[in-house]
């Protein structure tokens, strides 16, 4: 697979109307979509220096393949369902285990020993291996989510399909996401950090940093084992004061080699709602 000369042949397509894409193209862009269906290729990587790299293109190749791709009737036992994107198949032999009647779409991969009980994972989307996502989680198209994380009950990761160069949502490996937590427009949860119930963090939501005096303000960006708590924080309007949503970073879990007891000393310790 030659990446840099399908990168330019899916640039050159995104400039194509629709009705111009013709059956070779077609079966390039399907080509594309089964490699991140396979995890051939990922929509976020790390580069050479740590730093995560969004690739535009693959989410082009998505938006591309909604545009050829024609609705029908897909019959699952007693489930029906009238949709552009196939589901995923194969679980039994990907050594994934998926409880009905979770749902994962064509073009999003899970590593082997990943976990779905009844939620949605989106077109795009990587789960690394070990990985659980709970009942009624969501993982939205394109996010990336690391080995080991434990992604609760309601959850809502938030999908970054436009634009193509805007970072998806990232949690990276050995997370503990809370229930109910939403995270979204490309926020980036670092390794190990742990996330109570209820935290709703966007680009623009303070992250304060309560483990020193100088209480630093931050966005888009939970650092490494940091224990994270839904708050509020006073902003005076010209109706009088309010409170907006904000999370606070309370503490540090630990680190340890056995990541189970880290994250239950965690949990006692700062007496989280998860």
């Amino acid at each position: 697979m030659n990446i840099n000369l399908l990168e330019n042949d899916i640039k050159n397509l995104i400039q194509k109307p629709a009705d111009e894409i013709n059956e070779a193209d077609q079966n390039l862009i399907y080509s594309v979509i089964k490699a991140l269906d396979e995890g051939t290729l990922r929509v976020s990587s790390k580069n050479e220096s740590g730093t995560w790299q969004t690739h535009s293109w693959l989410k082009e190749a998505i938006l591309l393949y909604f545009k050829f791709a024609k609705m029908e009737k897909l019959d699952l036992g007693p489930y029906t369902y009238h949709d552009k994107i196939p589901l995923k198949k194969n679980y039994q032999d990907l050594n994934i285990r998926v409880v009905p009647p979770a749902v994962a779409r064509f073009g999003s991969f899970m590593e082997p020993g990943v976990v779905l009980m009844p939620s949605y994972v989106n077109i795009g989307a990587y789960i690394a291996k070990g990985t659980m996502i709970d009942t009624w989680a969501t993982v939205g198209s394109c996010a990336q989510v690391g080995s080991n994380v434990h992604v609760s009950g309601g959850v809502g990761i938030g999908g970054v399909l436009e634009p193509p160069t805007a970072q998806p949502v990232i949690i990276e490996n050995g997370c503990f996401i809370g229930s109910r937590c939403i995270l979204v427009e490309g926020v980036h949860v670092g390794k190990e950090a742990v996330l109570a119930a209820n935290c709703t963090i966007t680009a623009s939501t303070p992250i304060i940093d309560t483990r020193n005096k100088q209480h630093i303000n931050s966005k888009g960006f939970i650092p490494e084992r940091s224990v994270v708590v839904p708050g509020t924080k006073e902003k005076q309007t010209p109706g009088g004061k309010i409170h907006t949503n904000c999370v606070y970073i309370i503490g540090s879990r630990k680190e340890s080699t056995d990541k189970k007891t880290s994250l239950n000393d965690v949990l006692r310790e700062f007496s989280l709602s998860v």
